[in-house]
């Protein structure tokens, strides 16, 4: 590694020549590839941000300052140049190096990053609390223009602005821009401008002619011709309506440039928005040339690069049934926040590009659009993965269920989804969803239910959820049965992917001399327990088998219906960490062998 081995900290850093500068980025690439190809990950959006993490670190102290990441995903690089290279070869796997910005990991990580559009509401509370604790550092928000389509990042930049309190935020353009262009005309003025030497003479400036007589009356003026001919050839950007002194655009992809912009930010000690522009992918050519295949990938050949060829999954099937329906009644629409190809949604733009809505990061917006769209008439279905839809838990109350409306959620990556973690789990959705008056939660086991599911939520009324989780089907393939087993000594009750377990748990107590009997439930809202009481009473012993968490969950609504014992096995009540999906299960204790041994020992009690 060279370079890179001897780094460990923000001031090793800044210990670099502006040559070993440049060698360190070209092995952080090489890195970044090596690695990423045997542990997968998010390499694009690292690759794009290698030396503005650098010429962050070379300008703060990430021990002291605060650099606050936005999503988190490209903060490999931050991890890197913080002494955690040694790591990376766990990175999302179990006990290892996490994939997103983690406090407990290191004090270098100011803040946890796995949503979108945060960063710079958390960097502003970070200021305000350092202002009133009179302490003296910098806080810093690296933020894409991807999260720029989240309304919180416009909640954030508007308090920020105005607040007077020394903040520089970083705006990542990577590809998406939010507006035109402002050209090298600006850029060349942008960069004159924050040059010192300016700064210095305009604050001279204004001390001189603030002491003459009727001096206040001219600087006054200046400065408003001034401006005004800056906004004639600049267009005054809106982040300087907000209160932010913008800086840039300048090239992401410059060390040099970008440590000077970052150091002249500083010394404002004012609200600044430095626009940085970058290449998603930089120096790993298909990764330059499709950034989405190389948004999050698993294991790969560097040298053949991403495999084009794609495992069914839950996500592809729901794209292609929608797709399906959508031929068969034109007020079928679809719904993503920036989640096209993750959600299968890809061959609806393309079959229906009039009816697909891409709404960026904004998962309350789309729920409250959706809405609006059905009070006229129109089914749209929003796609969407259940932990992101957490944000737009209101709207499904005030926008969606108070009118009853027909709005379809596809709740994608329901439950546990391995390397990602604790902000990715789909644990929430069963217990705020089963909440909302009126919703409808289909929880298909297999493809074929998906589809039939998918089919019975578009023709419904009302709002309805159908609920999948990440990857594949298991081995149970059949549709439209409820007593999957019959049994005589406990009932084993679950649904969707979970039943796969469930019968795995019956078969190990079968060989133990135990029968159970398997109930699956296609809906957990509204919940009919018509099978679940007649099986229980005849067993006298009931078991509930879901990849959720304990609180809201179908368990402890069975728990209070019945008059047997009830066993209650689910993610529990707190977090649960990166892993693979298998080991998760066994972490939370719902995986097939773990039940089956409580079930053997709550028999013998």
């Amino acid at each position: 590694m060279g370079i890179l081995e001897k780094i460990h900290s923000s001031a090793d850093v800044k210990a670099l020549s502006l040559e070993e500068i440049d060698e360190l980025c070209a092995e952080i690439r090489a890195f970044l590839i090596d690695n990423i190809s045997r542990t997968g990950g998010h390499l694009a959006s690292n690759l794009g941000v290698v030396e503005l993490t650098v010429a962050l670190h070379n300008v703060f102290d990430s021990e002291k300052d605060r650099i606050v990441f936005d999503v988190g995903h490209q903060c490999y690089v931050h991890k890197l140049l913080t002494g955690r290279a040694g790591g990376f070869s766990t990175l999302r796997q179990k006990d290892g190096l996490a994939g997103f910005p983690k406090p407990s990991e290191s004090n270098s990580d100011a803040f946890i990053a796995g949503h979108a559009s945060n960063s710079v509401s958390a960097a502003l509370g970070m200021a305000r609390a350092r202002t009133l604790s009179g302490e003296d550092h910098s806080v810093i928000a690296v933020i894409g223009d991807g999260a720029m389509t989240g309304g919180l990042a416009y909640e954030g930049l508007n308090n920020a602005g105005q607040s007077g309190e020394a903040l520089i935020v970083v705006l990542n353009d990577n590809g998406m821009a939010i507006g035109t262009n402002v050209g090298g005309m600006a850029s060349s003025l942008a960069f004159q401008r924050t040059r010192p030497a300016y700064y210095r003479l305009k604050k001279t400036y204004r001390k001189v002619m603030y002491r003459i007589p009727g001096g206040k009356y001219v600087f006054t003026f200046t400065q408003k011709l001034k401006n005004s001919l800056k906004n004639a050839i600049l267009h005054c950007s809106m982040f300087e309506e907000m209160g932010f002194r913008y800086m840039g655009p300048v090239d992401g992809h410059d060390v040099r440039k970008l440590s000077y912009m970052l150091k002249t930010a500083q010394e404002y000690r004012e609200p600044v928005l430095l626009h940085v522009v970058t290449r998603k992918g930089r120096g790993y050519e298909d990764a330059e040339k499709h950034p989405e295949k190389y948004h999050g990938v698993g294991s790969f050949d560097p040298s053949r690069g991403v495999s084009d060829e794609k495992q069914a999954s839950f996500s592809e099937v729901f794209g292609q049934a929608l797709c399906e329906e959508a031929a068969k009644d034109s007020r079928i629409c679809a719904v993503t926040a920036a989640m096209e190809d993750g959600t299968g949604l890809s061959p609806f733009r393309k079959s229906f590009p009039e009816r697909f809505f891409d709404e960026g990061i904004a998962e309350g917006h789309c729920v409250t659009m959706a809405a609006g769209m059905a009070k006229q008439g129109m089914i749209p279905v929003f796609s969407v993965y259940s932990t992101f839809l957490q944000r737009a838990y209101d709207m499904l109350i005030h926008d969606v269920a108070i009118l009853g409306l027909h709005v379809v959620l596809a709740v994608d990556r329901a439950g546990l989804v391995g390397g990602d973690g604790e902000t990715h789990n789909g644990v929430f959705d069963v217990g705020f969803l089963r909440q909302v008056p009126g919703m409808t939660v289909y929880c298909p086991s297999n493809y074929a239910e998906l589809r039939s599911m998918l089919r019975r939520a578009i023709e419904g009324k009302g709002p309805a959820a159908v609920r999948y989780p990440k990857g594949a089907e298991g081995e149970y393939r059949d549709e439209g049965k409820t007593l999957l087993r019959s049994g005589g000594d406990v009932t084993i009750v679950s649904y969707g992917i979970m039943i796969n377990e469930a019968l795995k748990t019956a078969d190990i107590l079968e060989k133990k001399g135990i029968s159970a009997e398997v109930v699956k439930l296609d809906a957990i809202a509204p919940l009919d327990l018509t099978q679940v009481r007649a099986s229980a009473e005849k067993t006298g012993l009931a078991a509930v088998m879901e990849d959720c968490c304990e609180q809201g969950s179908v368990g402890e609504t069975i728990k209070a219906e019945l008059s047997c014992p009830v066993m209650l096995f689910n993610t529990g009540r707190g977090f649960t960490p990166q892993a693979t999906v298998r080991e998760q299960r066994e972490l939370c204790g719902i995986d097939a062998a773990s039940a089956a041994e409580r079930i053997i020992e709550e028999r013998q009690t």
